[in-house]
């Protein structure tokens, strides 16, 4: 058996992980979907005091509180800022590492230095404009291209993302590092301005194990199983 903690990128929630949930749960694992302070079904606690370091105690308190161990942290999206910053905190804790169409971030980076400058002035402006001041309104799954039967369902569900875990810059030690078993799956799907085949890049030069999924940005929902296999390979792959 083994145990995973799966983290939500922006806009989203637990919910996004439904179906992988289920499968990993039916396959006899322990698995942990936490929801991030500000969105999803926590969406009652968002303030402009929710930053990155914010998300970051979100799980490892999650996992300081359950007593986890031998973790397979997986994170997609803005959630692979997240697991590294978890990561690089408690490495000893950790048993794999998957980033899923993910961020890889290198200490001193923030979200915004990773897309590009429109997408980054843009969601200022619309923050400043209509987010009061603080919250930037979810991607469609249009523009994700998540497949079709989803999309509806994907805008209904996301709800807006503090700026301030977009705009703090996270702080790595380096004992990241430490961990061997580290996986970075790319959604060839999602084409039209994203950041992470440059993350793919970032995590070839590491040596990390890659691979590529034909589907729209949010993996867990496009291919469920395919994406459960991965999560299953890094769990006898120690």
């Amino acid at each position: 058996m083994a145990t995973f903690v799966l983290v939500h990128g922006a806009w989203h929630g637990s919910w996004c992980w439904k179906r992988v949930r289920k499968k990993l749960q039916h396959a006899g694992h322990d698995v942990f979907t936490p929801t991030l302070t500000g969105v999803g079904e926590r969406c009652h606690l968002a303030s402009p005091d929710v930053n990155l370091c914010t998300h970051i105690a979100d799980v490892l308190n999650l996992i300081h509180w359950e007593e986890l161990s031998k973790v397979i942290l997986c994170g997609h999206s803005y959630g692979g800022f997240v697991i590294s910053g978890v990561a690089d905190r408690i490495p000893d804790r950790m048993r794999a590492l998957v980033y899923v169409d993910a961020f890889v971030p290198e200490d001193g980076e923030c979200v915004f230095d990773l897309v590009s400058p429109e997408m980054a002035s843009g969601s200022r402006r619309q923050a400043a404009a209509s987010g009061e001041g603080w919250k930037v309104n979810p991607v469609s799954g249009e523009v994700f291209e998540v497949n079709l039967a989803d999309r509806a369902w994907m805008n209904a569900q996301c709800t807006p993302h503090p700026i301030a875990s977009l705009e703090e810059r996270i702080r790595l030690t380096g004992a990241l590092e430490r961990i061997r078993n580290v996986t970075h799956i790319l959604a060839t799907g999602f084409r039209e301005g994203s950041p992470f085949p440059a993350a793919h890049a970032r995590a070839k030069k590491r040596g990390w194990k890659t691979t590529t999924m034909t589907c729209g940005h949010d993996v867990m929902l496009d291919l469920p199983e395919e994406l459960t296999a991965s999560l299953l390979d890094c769990a006898s792959s120690d």
